[in-house]
């Protein structure tokens, strides 16, 4: 198991960015296909970006063009630069592989809100 710690969450109006970090416990990480996640009150955890070993990313429309995952292999970490953040994009998020069964870290709270 890997372990992933997330931050960078917090309170941001309408329109604002934020940039959350993602720290991986192992380097294995490396080789696998890492996303962030998301999971609104009431609602699944759902999949909003995912990049692959190689660098290839992949987005939700919901958050097509205002989102972008990246990785630092040397770091050991994945971030997601948000921008143009809305109300509906109020989640904890999390990161965790794409694909692989992991544990779930605590994940990181960001609240979009005037």
């Amino acid at each position: 198991q890997v372990q992933f710690v997330e931050s960078g969450g917090g309170l941001v109006q309408p329109g604002g960015s934020l940039r959350l970090s993602c720290a991986a416990s192992g380097s294995i990480f490396r080789i696998y296909t890492n996303g962030w996640y998301r999971q609104a009150p009431g609602k699944q955890r759902e999949l909003v970006a995912s990049i692959t070993a190689g660098g290839s990313t992949n987005y939700a429309d919901s958050v097509k063009g205002r989102f972008a995952i990246s990785r630092d292999n040397a770091k050991i970490t994945v971030y997601l630069q948000m921008n143009n953040l809305k109300p509906e994009d109020t989640a904890v998020y999390y990161c965790n592989f794409v694909g692989r069964a992991n544990t779930w870290g605590q994940g990181t709270q960001v609240t979009v809100s005037s």
